[in-house]
Formats: structure tokens, C-alpha cells, sequence
């Protein structure tokens, strides 16, 4: 059960998940969403998109799915196509022509594994400040989905609220961005973690906590005052790690060296 891109429209069937529209399976069902071939079925298809559209609708409300607030036809109105992969979501424009491409792309949708992203106004502010540019073509650029689901998507204790994203609010509200400096945060790191390893000596598991906590809030400041986020530095470094091999020597992860 394998496609490529043609006139093709496809209608999937996830059990129990969802009922979608694709022309490529393989990208959009295996690689983007993570399942296999065996584990979806292909409903109908057709290369009339407005039947497939109507079609679509249909199936979801007899399957007792969530149905699309708009037809298939309708997601292709914007010109902008994006480009999904595990890991990202990359924007066919250089960074100093987002700005005008994302503001006519309004409401675009895309699936990730993560779920589905939307272009909002708060969105769309948070990828202008979070864009970088390709390694591999410079009139495009991309952003970490991990990082975009982390700050809208993600469930914390405090609900649908993103708790760095509450940690800023707060930080807005005493002006720490408007008038603070990352050279003050620093210092004021060192303070923390200074606080820390007293708490450590000492064994004060709630000092622990409150150093921990404390320093976490100083970092999610620093990296709003030089123009970054917590969550890209966070997506950066567990990219970076996430496929080392090492062994424990003396209380400390060493990771192999070829």
C-alpha cells in the first residue's frame, strides 16, 4: 500500500485514530503520522477532489470521527506549502520574507506526529522569532515541531497553558524584557546555582527543588533577551544527544568517541 505524488486522492482510515485525505501515503500516513501499512486502510480514492472532499466528510461522520472544519478542496486555497518531516517543518522562504508569507497564509494548516499545527497570530510571532535557516537552502527555513508543540499544543499541570510560556508572562509583566540585560541574568544564574549546590551539601531536598526551579526560570529569561526560546534551546540539545552511546564512569554519563 505505497504511493507517490499524483492526481490521485486518497482516503485513509487510522482505526480508531482518524479518517484523512492524502495523494501520498507514504509521506503523510508513514512517515509524517508513523504508521506502517499494515496498521491503515485506504477507504476509497479518486481524482476528483471536490467528490473526495464531500467523501471525506461522509466517513468521518459515519466512523464517529472528529470531522474536518474544512472541506480537503479548501486546505489548498494558501500557496504556501510547507514541508514535514520528524523533526520539523520547513517554510519555502528565507527568513526576512516570513514575515509577508506567513501573514497571507493565515489559518494554514499542517499534520506533524505531533498533531496539527495552525497558523495563529500568537503562532505565527512565536516561528518569526524561532526560523532558521537551512543548512541546506538558504531561501528556506524551518522550525523544531517539538519545540512549536511544546509552547501550543503541549498538556502541563497548569492545563493547556505552556509553563514556560507562563514564566514569560510573568517576566512581561515586571518588565525583566524591557529593561534586563542577558549579562544580569547570567550573574543571576550563578547565584542560583550557587544556591544549589548548598542545598546538595546540605541534602535540603526543597532547597534542591527551589534552586532547580529557580534556575529554570532565570534560563527561560536569558533566552528571551537574546532573541531565542527555552524550548529551542531544550529541542537543540536533546537533538544533539538523543542518538549518543557512552557508559557511566564515577557517577557521570561519558559519551563513546569514535
Amino acid at each position: 500500500m505505497t504511493s507517490s505524488m499524483n492526481n490521485t486522492y486518497y482516503i485513509y482510515h487510522i482505526p480508531g485514530k482518524k479518517i484523512g485525505v492524502t495523494r501520498d501515503l507514504n509521506n503523510r500516513v508513514t512517515l509524517v503520522q508513523g504508521y506502517k501499512p499494515d496498521e491503515y486502510e485506504v477507504l476509497d480514492s479518486s481524482n476528483d477532489i471536490e467528490y473526495i472532499s464531500m467523501k471525506e466528510i461522509e466517513l468521518q461522520k459515519s466512523y464517529g470521527y472528529k470531522v474536518d472544519r474544512k472541506l480537503y478542496k479548501n486546505l489548498f486555497k494558501s500557496k504556501m506549502e510547507v514541508n514535514v518531516t520528524e523533526q520539523t517543518t520547513t517554510f519555502p522562504y528565507p527568513e526576512n520574507e516570513l514575515p509577508v508569507a506567513l501573514g497571507k497564509n493565515k489559518g494554514l494548516k499542517w499534520q506533524t506526529s505531533l498533531g496539527e499545527f495552525e497558523l495563529t497570530p500568537e503562532s505565527t510571532l512565536w516561528i518569526l522569532r524561532n526560523a532558521k535557516t537551512s543548512m541546506y537552502n538558504k531561501e528556506r527555513s524551518y522550525i523544531y515541531n517539538k519545540a512549536f508543540y511544546e509552547a501550543f499544543l503541549a498538556e502541563t499541570t497548569y492545563g493547556k497553558e505552556n509553563i514556560f510560556g507562563l514564566i514569560r508572562d510573568w517576566a512581561k509583566e515586571r518588565g525583566i524584557y524591557d529593561k534586563g540585560d542577558p549579562k544580569t541574568q547570567l550573574i543571576k544564574l550563578y547565584e542560583e546555582t550557587g544556591e544549589l549546590a548548598q542545598a546538595l551539601l546540605k541534602e535540603d531536598k526543597n532547597g534542591i527543588i527551589d534552586a532547580i526551579g529557580d534556575s529554570v526560570v532565570v534560563l527561560t529569561n536569558l533566552a528571551e533577551l537574546v532573541n531565542t526560546d527555552i524550548e529551542t534551546c531544550i529541542q537543540s540539545a536533546y537533538d544533539e544527544i538523543s542518538n549518543r552511546t557512552g557508559k557511566m564512569v564515577n557517577g557521570t554519563f561519558q559519551k563513546t568517541t569514535l
